[in-house]
């Protein structure tokens, strides 16, 4: 079986970013901390009985949405669940987010003391412009203050989201918030372009001044130049960490690992001991998940994966990865032969978007810089 990680999805922000194409809702009123907890409780039972034998969570990852509205004593209720239901490995590794216009001052040592090992702190940018246009609550000394609070809580392993190619930002602008966080000593720093995603608000009133697909470039590349020299190793497309501090979870969601969703709108992917792999997906909206939540009702989509689709669904994830995957690999997460991968890597190689050594084979710099075009290359036929 792959390893197997535990996801659950927390959807209230204070506000709905105009960029975000998550599945997040503004908080209008109290949020229901209590009932959802309990829901999410139902849910993980519900989900455990997918499960063949003992498989122990080799991490969790509270998302959002904002799942630092909730508070310490919640998050500590929801793990201690699903400690009991699940088992957790003996370094299983314990993710929050966290925006930094939520949190007070003390609190992320109570998040400690309930179990989180690990923070991801939304920062976005430190330049308070582009902090604004990007619709945040936070302003940079929020931001810093957060961080040097995670550090005085002992959580020394936490992950910055910066965004890049913001609204008239240059290299030089880039180059300003990696500094910046350089300074602040995270180990995880992810590092992303901000895109104009369906069903925005930035989608309908795209904001003035995004920097074209040449000036886009010329920022990650000095990004990425100034991180590595920083000691921070690049090992997805736009992820870099410190040595031993890769993030576990989404590490094994990009291997094509295994991991149960729970919380409204989460999806799930099951491997079963009979070689089917299946995918679920929750009803989205919290209401109708408070309601449904620890059966079949809460499940909008359940769904087996082909063997065609499991080649494109690894591929679409393990081409992400810098150091790629093997024909070992392909076989253990998919249950397939490695013969089935072979014409996708061999049109791939003499189109010069991946190198292989042996049964091992990575994307190379143009495979990064034409992504789509490599995951194309795996797409099942048309029937």
């Amino acid at each position: 079986m792959p390893p197997l990680t535990l996801y659950i999805h927390l959807p209230w922000c204070v506000r709905k970013c105009p960029y975000c194409d998550f599945n997040s809702h503004a908080l209008r009123d109290e949020l229901p901390e209590a009932a959802y907890v309990e829901a999410l409780a139902r849910d993980l039972d519900f989900a455990c009985a997918s499960l063949d034998g003992e498989r122990p969570i080799e991490a969790v990852f509270f998302g959002g949405g904002t799942p630092s509205l909730f508070s310490p004593d919640a998050i500590g209720r929801i793990l201690e669940h699903a400690g009991k239901r699940l088992g957790f490995a003996e370094d299983v590794e314990i993710t929050l987010e966290a925006n930094p216009g939520t949190i007070e001052h003390g609190r992320f040592s109570d998040y400690r003391a309930a179990g989180v090992n690990r923070v991801s702190l939304g920062v976005q940018s430190f330049d308070e412009v582009q902090l604004q246009t990007l619709g945040r609550i936070h302003d940079r000394r929020a931001a810093v203050a957060a961080a040097e609070e995670l550090h005085a809580a002992g959580i020394a392993n936490f992950n910055l989201d910066l965004m890049f190619a913001l609204p008239g930002q240059t290299v030089q602008g880039a180059l300003a918030d990696i500094e910046q966080a350089l300074m602040l000593e995270p180990a995880h720093i992810s590092h992303y372009e901000l895109t104009l995603e369906p069903n925005t608000l930035f989608a309908v009133r795209p904001p003035a001044g995004i920097p074209d697909e040449d000036q886009a470039a010329d920022i990650a590349v000095a990004c990425r130049a100034r991180l590595a020299e920083a000691g921070f190793e690049r090992y997805e497309i736009s992820a870099f960490a410190r040595p031993g501090r890769r993030c576990r979870h989404n590490l094994n969601y990009w291997s094509y690992g295994d991991y149960l969703g729970i919380g409204a709108g989460a999806h799930g992917k099951l491997t079963l001991a009979d070689g089917r792999i299946l995918r679920s997906a929750r009803c989205r909206h919290p209401k109708d998940y408070l309601e449904r939540a620890g059966h079949a009702g809460a499940i909008v989509e359940q769904r087996e994966v082909s063997p065609e689709e499991r080649v494109f669904e690894y591929m679409l994830n393990r081409s992400r990865l810098v150091e790629g995957g093997s024909a070992a690999d392909f076989s253990e997460y998919t249950g397939l032969e490695a013969g089935r991968l072979a014409p996708g890597l061999a049109k791939a190689e003499q189109l010069g978007l991946v190198r292989r050594e042996g049964d091992a084979w990575q994307p190379t710099p143009r495979g990064f810089e034409l992504l789509n075009e490599l995951q194309a290359l795996f797409l099942p036929a048309a029937p």
